[in-house]
């Protein structure tokens, strides 16, 4: 079997067998088809150790159709897809490289920007109120941060799912896990605001308004909203990079340093290991040391 035609099946099982989001089974596509780019369309039982090793060398110096090089994170996103890949030839049967002779980075942490609630203020405050775009785009910023949504799970809800009264619905995230979304009173307001001035009757929460003809609407997609999101934070001059998951970052922090404890956050977030969870901790480190100067290191009399 050639690297072509196992990669299509791979993405396949993944997407519809294993339960992983179209998104998930993009970028694992984008990252084999790299596999593809660098040894040409070879037999898998061609896939070797030193090739392995050769592949993750080209990708530590490829640079994409802007120029711009891989960061480190990203190189070892390509080799957990590879091993990923390996796995599922194995379970198949198909001669091709073990997946534990793939060696994944241990010691790389994704940066994680999170905005301070002075910014969440100027952020929101930039939205202006006196079109019905703006009161859209006020109850998405306020349901991402108040919700801790990931994009596509924003993106995919259906207005009838909102229990405005109760502020809280279910979410369908990773691995088509279901959990309860909590939203405050100001997001449940905002939401409200928003569904009153919809005279539509189509399904999704978030749609986009056309210029030309007020009744073709459509519902928004993860990209909308990163441009949204990126609009307001240019207008609020945040100079940091802010897109939808920056929210999503603001809220576990907001929630950890207001005392929630780890297994909440995790629950609240939808991760399903605690270890993806604990890379906020070094976030409120500086609020740690606070509370310790605080209530600990007094002078004693």
């Amino acid at each position: 079997m050639y690297l072509s035609e196992a990669i299509l099946d791979f993405i396949e099982d993944i997407e519809v067998s294993r339960g992983r989001s179209p998104k998930t089974a993009e970028n694992y596509n984008l990252y084999l088809e790299r596999m593809i780019e660098f040894t040409g369309d070879i037999p898998v039982d061609k896939i070797t150790f030193e090739l392995s090793r050769k592949w993750r060398q080209w990708l530590n110096h490829y640079k994409n159709e802007n120029g711009d090089s891989l960061a480190p994170i990203t190189q070892n996103y390509h080799m957990i897809a590879l091993r990923s890949f390996l796995k599922y030839l194995a379970r198949r049967d198909i001669k091709s490289l073990a997946p534990e002779k793939i060696d994944l980075s241990k010691n790389i942490i994704k940066e994680t920007s999170y905005l301070t609630p002075d910014e969440i203020e100027r952020l929101l405050a930039a939205i202006k109120l006196n079109s019905e775009i703006g009161i859209r785009d006020r109850a998405i910023l306020e349901l991402l941060f108040s919700g801790g949504l990931r994009v596509s799970e924003l993106c995919n809800i259906d207005r009838d799912r909102i229990n405005l009264e109760r502020r809280e619905f279910m979410v369908r995230g990773k691995g088509r896990k279901d959990r309860p979304v909590f939203i405050s009173k100001e997001a449940a307001a905002r939401l409200r605001e928003y569904l009153d001035i919809r005279h539509d009757r189509e399904k999704p929460l978030f749609i986009s308004f056309s210029t030309s003809n007020k009744h073709q609407v459509s519902r928004l997609t993860p990209r909308s909203v990163q441009r949204i999101v990126e609009k307001y934070a240019r207008a609020a001059g945040i100079t940091k990079h802010v897109s939808p998951h920056t929210l999503r970052h603001s809220f576990a922090t907001d929630l950890l340093m207001n005392g929630a404890d780890l297994r909440s956050v995790q629950a609240m977030l939808g991760h399903s290991n605690i270890s993806t969870t604990q890379r906020y901790t070094h976030v409120t480190d500086p609020h740690l040391k606070e509370i310790h100067e605080k209530f600990h290191n007094k002078e004693t009399s």
